[in-house]
């Protein structure tokens, strides 16, 4: 059973010139498993995912033939039940953590006030809740980052109190945009490693976005390519890399190669086609 079913998504933008549509029929399905979406900067990637969470506000606009989380109809919810659905069941990592965690709160603060307001845990129970989440994306010492600010962490570290941050609901599905983008590889890996056993050891379902395809392709069981706001092929991960639409073709090709040649990156000559 499908945990996520989008089917025709469109999200569009009113602007001076006429409407611009950012996301334009997309469809997919999601279960217990890690879907990546992959493509270029402005190919309607980020876009997918706050519209799954209906975070798009005016002049954006959301319209699909169908948006169904779990049997329940997110395009019908209203406010008030969308708000109980993010972070308690559907949560979202953003891309940096420097403009997602409040520079003039603590980490504890931020990851003990939705324990404390949402379910009305007492201090001493949420600062245990937060500690355990922040274990959990093993963070050594777990004390002195809850009364650490945002600025003083590295942005491995920041990345990891995101992570926690979203985990602590234990939700369903995670929307994960670009987690990795800023860390190295070493961080990176532990960062994978993390998401990896949330899938598998508590059945959650992710959304992973990222420009990075070979990581895509070693990570996610399933991968979406897109382009100009439209999915142009949909395969398993692990034939990322065969892939046969040109355009996935395109991006494969971009990407430096150890032993390649020094010179110059091929450009990706583009279709008018593959927007249509």
């Amino acid at each position: 059973m499908s945990l996520l079913s989008v089917k025709n998504l469109r999200v569009t933008f009113e602007t001076e010139t006429g409407p611009v549509q950012a996301v334009r029929g997309v469809s997919f399905s999601l279960g217990r498993e890690r879907l990546g979406i992959v493509g270029e900067s402005g190919s309607g990637k980020t876009m997918t995912g706050r519209a799954v969470l209906r975070l798009i506000r005016p002049p954006g606009r959301i319209e699909a033939d169908e948006m169904r989380f779990d049997g329940i109809d997110l395009m019908a919810a209203s406010e008030g039940q969308m708000r109980a659905l993010r972070g308690q069941r559907i949560a979202m990592v953003m891309q940096d953590p420097k403009y997602s965690l409040n520079p003039v709160m603590t980490v504890g603060q931020q990851l003990t006030e939705g324990l404390r307001q949402r379910d009305r845990l007492g201090k001493a129970d949420a600062v245990k809740r937060a500690l355990a989440a922040l274990e959990a994306v093993q963070i050594r010492d777990p004390e002195r980052v809850m009364t650490a600010y945002p600025h003083e962490l590295s942005g491995g570290m920041g990345q990891r109190v995101m992570i926690a941050m979203m985990l602590i609901p234990e939700p369903d599905l995670l929307i994960a945009d670009e987690p990795t983008s800023a860390l190295d590889v070493t961080v990176q890996a532990e960062v994978l490693s993390i998401l990896d056993a949330l899938v598998r050891d508590r059945g959650m379902g992710l959304i992973f976005i990222s420009h990075d395809l070979r990581l895509v392709a070693r990570f996610c069981d399933r991968v979406l390519v897109m382009y100009k706001g439209r999915v142009v092929e949909e395969l398993a991960a692990s034939d990322l890399m065969a892939a046969q639409h040109p355009y996935t073709r395109g991006l494969l090709n971009c990407l430096p190669r150890i032993g390649g040649s020094r010179g110059p990156l091929p450009g990706l000559d583009r279709s008018a086609d593959w927007a249509v």
